[in-house]
């Protein structure tokens, strides 16, 4: 395992609460962080089918445009009542000519569900792979995933995507009523990232 020994990392990410996240989880290792934007990079296609072919496109481009150490992550949904759907495609279910709108993907999600007459507990996960490259091309590749439920009707308007309707395990309450940073302490790239962390900083 390659150890991190810069003290600058790029974040191959355009979301800048995405970005605030990770800055705040490397706070201890005295790294500083910066976003894509900073750095005027484009956004690669994503044209693998697995979170982490995707996730080293978007980190090996960066690390190369830049000469920078670089992490990125791609995350998803993935429920077994669809058969992992909509895993690597979440934030394409949200796409209108206007945007994204969620409210439609959770929707198109409970629509599916029901369609398939999928038995309760609806079963779910939300993955994180995350990709730490190096301009010489080496990458160190850290999964996380927090295990839960689909519930319905939506509930909670914090957090962003499909966590109004998502109930992690152990909970009775979704991520979309659950406090950000309580969220952040246990969703699945805070258990990504702490085998980023152990691997490649402690």
């Amino acid at each position: 395992m390659r150890k991190f020994s810069g003290d600058t990392l790029l974040v191959a990410t355009h979301n800048a609460g995405k970005l605030e996240e990770i800055a705040h989880l490397l706070e201890p290792y005295a790294v500083s962080v910066i976003g894509a934007a900073a750095k005027n990079l484009p956004e690669p296609d994503e044209t693998e089918t697995t979170f982490v072919g995707n996730a080293r496109i978007k980190a090996h481009a960066a690390a190369k445009a830049t000469g920078l150490p670089a992490l990125s992550d791609d995350s998803g949904l993935e429920i077994d009542g669809l058969d992992g759907a909509p895993g690597v495609y979440t934030a394409d279910w949200s796409e209108t000519p206007n945007g994204r709108n969620f409210v439609l993907a959770m929707t198109k999600t409970h629509d599916l569900l029901l369609a398939r007459n999928a038995p309760k507990p609806w079963e779910a996960r939300f993955c994180c792979t995350l990709v730490l490259a190096w301009p010489d091309g080496h990458d160190e590749v850290f999964p996380g995933t927090v295990e839960g439920q689909i519930v319905w009707p939506m509930r909670g308007a914090q957090g962003h995507g499909y966590d109004p309707i998502f109930q992690p395990n152990g909970h009775d309450i979704t991520f979309g009523e659950m406090d950000r940073w309580e969220k952040n302490q246990m969703s699945h790239r805070a258990d990504a990232f702490a085998k980023l962390v152990q691997g490649c900083f402690d």
